[in-house]
């Protein structure tokens, strides 16, 4: 009986789309489970991921985890009377990103709508692994989105070496209580370590 070729059957093996996480879970890529997702693994990688491919200021990265913990500050202060669920949607609105990275808007559009339906295909599987309505309703999709944007106003104009006038064309000038822009004018980059602890608090808070 002739030998088998191991490395022709490795050729012939579909390339591998699943990544194992520090968990020990093994996450489909294609078609990601909400039983693979753990928020252990979430606030782990965003923690790791840098916004504005790194270039802020500050001893530093300016974190994922960091920008998700800004943008649920923020809806707190625009959004009085959310539920807790809809502060975890937002908590969680880039978490796919534990797993893609952080690309740039520009990067986005170049690679086109393949990327964006995976990305949607995790973004439904966390989702669904922390109680959160999938497709979120219009107006909650709508308001994070705006705290999103005047989240980036101020990373830019504070960390990403923008302009003021720059800001605000690319990402709208936000209009937020004077005690938060405050805060918000005085961004500082976290340890690692540290935006993955605040950031794992700040889901539990917000857990049944």
């Amino acid at each position: 009986m002739a030998p088998r070729n191991t490395s022709a059957a490795k050729s012939n093996a579909p390339p591998r789309a699943w990544q194992r996480m520090l968990s020990g879970r093994r996450l489909d890529l294609l078609d990601p489970s909400p039983l693979d997702i753990e928020i252990e693994d979430i606030a782990h990688g965003l923690a790791r991921v840098a916004r504005w491919n790194g270039q802020t200021k500050g001893e530093h990265a300016f974190s994922v985890a960091q920008h998700s913990l800004l943008v649920e500050q923020i809806t707190q202060a625009q959004q009085r009377g959310w539920s807790r669920v809809w502060k975890r949607a937002a908590l969680l609105h880039d978490a796919p990103e534990y797993v893609i990275g952080d690309l740039i808007s520009p990067f986005k559009a170049a690679v086109g709508l393949d990327y964006k339906a995976f990305e949607n295909r995790l973004m439904g599987a966390i989702h669904r692994r922390f109680d959160v309505p999938d497709p979120l309703p219009a107006e909650i999709a709508q308001a994070i989105k705006s705290a999103d944007h005047s989240a980036a106003y101020f990373e830019a104009t504070v960390l990403a070496g923008f302009s003021v006038d720059e800001g605000a064309r690319f990402f709208g000038a936000p209009k937020l209580p004077s005690d938060l822009v405050a805060t918000l004018d005085a961004l500082t980059p976290l340890a690692v370590h540290d935006a993955q602890a605040q950031f794992l608090a700040r889901f539990r808070a917000l857990t049944d």
